[in-house]
C-alpha cells in the first residue's frame, strides 16, 4: 500500500509540474458581487442552473440561496429563484444540489447564525452552523418550498452539539435512493459522509462517515453501484491542503482511500461524466504564480488520471469552486468564483471548452 500511494503521489507531481499558466477558452462574467461557490444542474431541456451564495464574502454578513439560469449553454445568466430566503441575523449558504427521480430540483442549504446585515462582517466563529433545509423546486428552480426537517450528525467529534454542511452533487443510487455529501467542521477538525433519500429528496438519514479527515467532498455514481470521491483533506492543522480519491463498489455503502488527485494548495473539486465515459475533475489551484481552475480526466474509471491541464486562470487565489457539466455539443461549460481585487469584490466566472 505504502509503494502504491509513494507512485501515486509521484505521477501526481509529475503531472502537475506540465500544468500551464494560458487559458485553453475565453472566460467571462456571469454574475457581478457574489461570492458564489456555483453548484450547476443542467435541467432536461438544457437549462443550466446555478445555486450560488448571492454575497461578495466568505458568509461574514447575511445572506441568501439564490438559483441563476442561462438557456444559451452559459453566455448569459439570469435571475431565476431564490430556494432559501435567508432569517434575520443569520445566512443561508452551503448547499448540495441534484434532480430528484422525478425530475425536481433538490437543494440542501445550512448557513451560520449570528450575522450582521450586509456590509458589516462578522467572523465565523462567533456563529453556529444552522440545521439545513430541504428546498424542493418542480418548476425548474423558479419557485421552492422547503422543510425544515434534518438529521443532527453523530454526537462524536465535530458533530458534537453541531449539524451537517452539505456540498456538491447529488446523485441517484442503483438502488433509487439519493446520495448527498456532507459534513462536520470544529475548530481543526473536519469529518466527511453521506447521507441518504429513500422518498426522493424529501426526508434524509442514513449517515455513512466517507473520510473522517476531509470536509467539501464532490461524488459520482459512475455506474452500476460504483462511486467515486474527491475529498478535501484536513489531516494536519496548517496545512496546505488537497484532493485525495475515495471509491465505493457497494453503491456508496463503504468507501476506500485510494490516494491524492491533487498537490497541495489545489482544492475543491468536482466530478462529472461525461457521454464518452470519461471523468472529469475540476478543481481550484492557488499555488503562487499559478492562480485558476484546472483540470484531469480518467479514462477507466477513475484508476489512473491524465496530466492536469489549465481550464480558467484568476488573478488571485481566493478562487476556484468550480463545477462542470457537459454540453449538447460535446463542450464543456464550468462556471466557478474568483476575487477580482482585493476587499470585497468577487464574481462567478464562466468558460465554455
Amino acid at each position: 500500500m505504502k509503494l502504491t500511494r509513494r507512485v501515486f503521489t509521484a505521477s501526481v507531481a509529475a503531472a502537475a509540474a506540465s500544468v500551464g499558466s494560458a487559458q485553453i477558452a475565453p472566460t467571462w462574467t456571469a454574475i457581478q458581487g457574489v461570492c458564489a461557490w456555483p453548484n450547476l444542474q443542467r435541467l432536461p431541456d438544457g437549462t443550466l442552473v446555478a445555486t450560488i451564495f448571492n454575497q461578495p464574502c466568505h458568509g461574514e454578513w447575511e445572506g441568501d440561496l439564490d438559483c441563476w439560469a442561462s438557456k444559451d449553454n452559459g453566455k448569459t445568466w439570469k435571475f431565476h429563484g431564490r430556494p432559501a430566503p435567508h432569517d434575520p441575523r443569520t445566512n443561508r449558504m452551503n448547499c448540495g444540489a441534484g434532480l430528484a427521480v422525478n425530475g425536481d430540483m433538490v437543494v440542501l442549504v445550512s448557513g451560520w447564525s449570528n450575522r450582521e446585515p450586509i456590509g458589516n462582517p462578522t467572523s465565523a466563529l462567533k456563529g453556529q452552523v444552522l440545521k439545513a433545509w430541504v428546498c424542493r423546486s418542480s418548476d425548474g428552480g423558479k419557485t421552492w418550498s422547503h422543510t425544515t426537517a434534518f438529521p443532527d450528525p453523530p454526537p462524536v467529534g465535530p458533530g458534537i452539539d453541531n449539524q451537517f454542511i452539505p456540498f456538491g452533487d447529488i446523485h441517484i443510487a442503483v438502488d433509487g435512493s439519493l446520495v448527498a455529501s456532507v459534513y462536520t467542521r470544529k475548530d481543526n477538525i473536519r469529518n466527511n459522509g453521506l447521507l441518504r433519500s429513500r422518498d426522493d429528496g424529501r426526508t434524509w438519514g442514513n449517515w455513512v462517515e466517507l473520510n473522517p479527515k476531509g470536509n467539501e467532498t464532490a461524488i459520482l455514481h459512475v455506474g452500476g453501484g460504483k462511486w467515486l470521491a474527491a475529498s478535501r483533506m484536513f489531516e494536519k492543522p496548517g496545512d496546505q491542503h488537497h484532493i485525495e480519491l475515495f471509491a465505493s463498489n457497494d453503491d456508496a455503502k463503504t468507501w476506500q482511500r485510494k490516494g491524492p488527485l491533487t498537490l497541495p494548495g489545489q482544492i475543491t473539486g468536482h466530478l462529472a461524466k461525461l457521454r464518452d465515459g470519461r471523468i472529469l475533475l475540476s478543481y481550484g489551484n492557488r499555488n503562487r504564480g499559478n492562480f485558476g481552475v484546472d483540470g484531469r480526466i480518467s479514462k477507466d474509471g477513475g484508476l489512473t488520471w491524465e496530466a492536469p491541464f489549465r481550464i480558467a486562470a484568476t488573478p488571485e487565489s481566493d478562487c476556484g469552486y468550480p463545477a462542470s457539466a457537459e454540453l449538447s455539443d460535446g463542450k464543456i461549460v464550468t462556471v466557478y468564483y474568483t476575487k477580482v481585487s482585493p476587499g470585497h469584490f468577487y464574481e462567478m466566472r464562466v468558460t465554455n471548452w
